[in-house]
């Protein structure tokens, strides 16, 4: 398991990203795959900072990555507000734009790119969100 803490900071995301894409690549997974990790991995530091620690530079993001059996599982951890992202309903969709609604379509983004999403939040460890993708 590699692990890199940074800042919740915007300027924070692109050392995230080359880190999971560098261990995706390293795994053996094609290109859109790849992106698909790297993707959902920003879309979950986004929401720390936005929703967890409610601003930058707030507190850190801890994110650890780990091969095995064919699959690919990045463990995000901070120390901010929980946020349970298996709570956020599907967005409509085929609806007009006015009944659209403005937040949650990040979370479904996620759970359609990645093949796991799991969530737990506690008083010692905080919030950890674990992204799996299977080769």
């Amino acid at each position: 398991m590699k692990t890199v803490i940074l800042p919740a900071e915007y300027k924070s995301l692109e050392k995230i990203s080359k880190f999971v894409v560098h261990a995706a690549r390293e795994a053996g997974f094609n290109n859109q795959k790849v992106y698909e990790v790297e993707l959902a991995v920003d879309e979950a530091c986004c929401n720390i900072i936005d929703h967890a620690y409610g601003g930058e530079g707030r507190g850190d993001m801890r994110c650890s990555v780990e091969v095995g059996e064919g699959k690919l599982k990045v463990t995000l951890e901070d120390q901010g507000r929980p946020f349970d992202p298996t709570l956020v309903p599907e967005p409509l969709v085929n609806v007009p734009l006015s009944r659209l609604r403005k937040r949650g379509a990040g979370v479904f983004l996620m759970r359609k790119v990645m093949d796991e999403l799991h969530y737990e939040s506690s008083p010692e460890n905080g919030n950890v969100l674990v992204l799996v993708k299977r080769k």
